[in-house]
């Protein structure tokens, strides 16, 4: 029998390993481990009628259906496999719980001289492991600001001056209003951006600081995690506090390239928020190329929501810095000062 192993040595392992998701392209579609390849053992559509069999006939009846669907597969596995490593021609291998499906595919590789290692406890393991660590303490800052603020860009420059960061933004493929979305790739699902955010999180030093951008309970069509929205409202709050024309001329530069459809669809979902009047103003200024007016018209909604969540957290953790223009670098700067005088 192939060897299981616990999650955490499955993923120390897959540092430099090929990682095998069996489970069917819909389940590895929703979610998975960022570093598998799937190979499925069933599609969707086999997956559902072994599933079907399994509980209407029973498990033999489901064996053989599966063996049916897998037989003619054989030969495709094992040489996608052998080209993840032709080298060392070893190999990680998951399913859902670490029961049949990758016991069945790891036995499949190990007779044709390939080393397998399984996880214990499949992917629902990882993804407990997932969900404990989000509960460890951290030494956390959150990065705030109104809207225009060029915060991503600031997380960026502290990164390089060797500051421990995770994106949130990023990681969501959202800038995190209404036109978050413009230009960027299409979002992962809630349960894959945890996934993505665990794989950046274990990396770094729990004794030093870590730098998150303040959010909201969603980045688009992204939930956050219930521990990690926590750590943001619960933290000290530095906030960026910087002249509303400079924010202006940041996301005129920002958003300015993008489509005017996708700017007014944009728009459209915040109509009720801005009101019929300014809503209106906001399209008119944008069919003139305006957009310097859409960004002023936007921002008084933006800023006004924003300093209302503000005024809910306890007072005493949030931290104003005047900031003259949206720069990343200058800015950066003053938050390490900060940062550095809070810890002598």
């Amino acid at each position: 029998m192939p060897k299981a192993i616990a999650p955490q040595d499955f993923l120390t392992k897959a540092q430099t390993i090929p990682v095998i998701d069996v489970r069917s392209p819909g389940e590895y579609d929703y979610a998975h481990i960022p570093s598998a390849v799937n190979i499925p053992l069933f599609d969707n559509q086999e997956r559902a009628a072994v599933g079907t069999l399994y509980k209407q006939v029973g498990q033999d009846s489901a064996i053989l259906k599966g063996l049916e669907f897998v037989g003619p597969k054989l030969v495709s596995f094992v040489k996608r496999a052998r080209k993840l490593n032709p080298e060392g021609r070893e190999v990680l291998v998951h399913c859902w719980r670490g029961g049949m499906r990758s016991n069945y595919f790891a036995m499949l590789l190990e007779a044709t001289g390939m080393k397998v290692s399984i996880m214990a406890g499949g992917y629902k393991a990882y993804r407990q492991m997932v969900l404990a660590s989000f509960k460890e303490s951290r030494n956390i800052i959150i990065l705030g600001g109104k809207t225009g603020s060029g915060k991503t860009d600031v997380l960026r420059e502290l990164q390089k001056l060797g500051e421990q960061v995770i994106d949130l933004e990023g990681i969501a493929h959202h800038k995190g209003s209404s036109f978050g979305a413009l230009g960027e790739k299409p979002q992962p699902t809630s349960e894959m951006f945890d996934n993505l955010f665990f794989e950046e999180w274990k990396k770094l030093d729990p004794t030093k600081r870590i730098w998150l951008e303040d959010e909201s309970k969603n980045i688009g069509t992204v939930f956050l995690n219930e521990d990690i929205y926590g750590n943001i409202r619960k933290n000290d709050v530095v906030f960026l506090d910087i002249p509303l024309q400079s924010r202006v001329d940041y996301l005129v530069k920002e958003y300015g390239q993008h489509e005017v459809a996708g700017a007014k669809a944009a728009l459209e979902r915040i109509q009720k928020r801005l009101g019929g009047q300014h809503y209106q103003a906001a399209i008119k200024a944008l069919d003139e190329g305006n957009f310097a007016e859409v960004a002023k018209i936007t921002l008084y909604y933006y800023d006004k929501a924003y300093l209302h969540g503000l005024s809910l957290r306890e007072q005493n953790k949030v931290h104003y810095l005047e900031a003259k223009e949206v720069n990343a670098q200058e800015n950066a700067q003053i938050l390490i000062q900060w940062a550095d005088a809070m810890n002598e």
